[in-house]
């Protein structure tokens, strides 16, 4: 089943980790590309919606402001594995 929704959550997250989009972009519009297409993303794999929204927003993204940019880095890219983890499972 295609997922375009979450495939391009996830492809942000890894454009950011392999230095393709800088720290300011991601922090801000990260979250705004999820909230957007969140709607679809749950229609397409719920768990997979709330995995994203709890670990790469919430407790990824929104940190932006709290975390210095390396501390941010790690924090994104121990969730970012956690997520890629949970979806390689779930096919």
């Amino acid at each position: 089943m295609k997922q375009p929704n979450i495939t391009y959550a996830l492809q942000m997250t890894k454009d950011y980790l392999d230095g393709k989009i800088d720290s300011l972009t991601y922090g801000l519009d990260f979250p705004y590309e999820v909230e957007s297409r969140y709607r679809k993303m749950v229609k397409e794999n719920r768990m997979m919606a709330e995995l994203i929204y709890d670990c790469l927003v919430e407790d990824g993204a929104f940190l932006y402001h709290d975390l210095s940019e390396e501390q941010f880095e790690v924090k994104i890219r121990e969730q970012y594995e956690l997520v890629d983890d949970v979806c390689r499972n779930l096919q």
